[in-house]
């Protein structure tokens, strides 16, 4: 496993010394200045690798952004697949193989609180089930979001937004729409209701059909250029505003690579997003999917209820609901099989993903979600299991 690092640029609080103190070996990075669905210039790509010269190398992009257009097959949505394949045409030619982006109509991540208090002292980001209905219900206004929650969370909405100052209730608006961790584009609360009006009547099968032609049109150019596309999964895991979100499960992501049968199609194994619905079974997937995993995420949530949508909120690496020792177990199985195969990727990109404001994170108001001690404390004990598992007197 290649241990890397997600670097915002340069006015990331993560300096590029601290990543090289670190130990990681790779960044992950992306250029988020640049408008969704604009080309990246060979000139930008090159900038940003100067950025992280001499001492690191930019080898994961994270991401290169999907556009609603191109979602929901509207508007300027077959320039943007243009121009989507000339930026891969550039990362290409700047020696940039692995490329991660998401399919979720119009919220990405989503999170009610982005700094949640947990037990020691720290915080961390969490999902509140019923914040994020009194956000759809009250805030958003959706008209069908009380029945789609049902009357007894739609009471319990009601319930909670009542208690809300109006500071709390400006924050969750804030935290809900703030769109993709590094961005400059976010969404106010008219964006997020034209976004649902032009999503009309657009159903699973349409938003995967709309995917699949997506795959269709680049995953070409992907595999000419000896490319890796890894698709991020639903975060969270489960339908929100409303709409559908089609690679929430592995029945999901078998849908997508077999319609696309490409190498360059494959998957972004996020064991977060994917750990938070119960019925996600982390080191199966792995095994399941592992000839096309080409970047790991790897993070631990827990559950707060039974049954899904649940609330949850991000643990530990090593807490949490997904067994990380079993996870890491296969992917190491998948690594040494892809190193007898001879393969060029046998080893694969990963990052600890997120992790808890600590120590001297809790002063530092970095990134949401991306705290530097944080991540450490994760990145340690991520690499701990890995030597363990790859001492010569542990056998699979």
């Amino acid at each position: 496993m290649r241990q890397t690092w997600r670097w915002f640029g340069p006015h990331d609080l993560t300096s590029v010394d601290d990543m090289r103190q670190a130990g990681v070996e790779g960044v992950v990075s992306a250029l988020h200045h640049i408008p969704t669905g604009a080309v990246w210039t060979g000139a930008e790509i090159a900038k940003r690798q100067a950025e992280l010269a001499p001492h690191l190398a930019w080898e994961v992009v994270e991401s290169l952004p999907v556009s609603e257009d191109i979602k929901k097959q509207k508007g300027d949505w077959r320039t943007h697949i243009a121009n989507y394949k000339s930026s891969l045409e550039n990362l290409a030619d700047k020696g940039l193989e692995t490329i991660c982006y998401n399919f979720m109509p119009v919220l990405d991540w989503t999170r009610t609180d982005l700094a949640y208090r947990v037990p020691h002292g720290g915080t961390c980001m969490r999902f509140d089930l019923v914040d994020f209905a009194a956000f759809d219900i009250f805030i958003l206004e959706r008209p069908a979001a009380a029945a789609d929650f049902g009357p007894e969370l739609a009471a319990q909405a009601a319930e909670r937004f009542a208690e809300m100052s109006d500071g709390r209730r400006q924050e969750l608006a804030r935290n809900v729409t703030m769109g993709l961790p590094g961005s400059t584009e976010s969404m106010s609360i008219p964006d997020v209701r034209r976004h649902l009006a032009e999503y009309d009547n657009l159903d699973a099968d349409r938003l995967r059909s709309n995917f699949i032609a997506f795959l269709e049109e680049v995953a070409p150019t992907a595999e000419r250029l000896g490319m890796r596309l890894c698709c991020h999964p639903d975060d969270p895991p489960f339908p929100l505003l409303g709409l559908p979100r089609i690679m929430s499960s592995a029945a999901d992501y078998r849908a997508i690579l077999n319609a696309v049968d490409s190498p360059a199609n494959g998957m972004t194994l996020c064991s977060g997003s994917l750990g938070a619905r119960p019925d996600n079974d982390l080191p199966a997937i792995m095994r399941e999917f592992g000839p096309r995993v080409h970047f790991l995420h790897l993070r631990n949530v827990t559950l707060e209820q039974p049954g899904m949508p649940a609330s949850f909120h991000e643990a530990e690496h090593l807490g949490g609901g997904t067994d990380m020792v079993a996870l890491i177990a296969e992917v190491l199985r998948e690594e040494a099989r892809r190193k007898a195969e001879g393969r060029g990727d046998h080893q694969i990109p990963m990052r600890p993903d997120h992790g808890q404001d600590i120590i001297d994170d809790l002063g530092r108001k970095g990134q949401p979600g991306y705290p530097t001690i944080g991540r450490l404390k994760g990145l340690a004990e991520l690499r701990g299991i890995m030597t363990a598992l790859s001492h010569p007197s542990v056998t699979f």
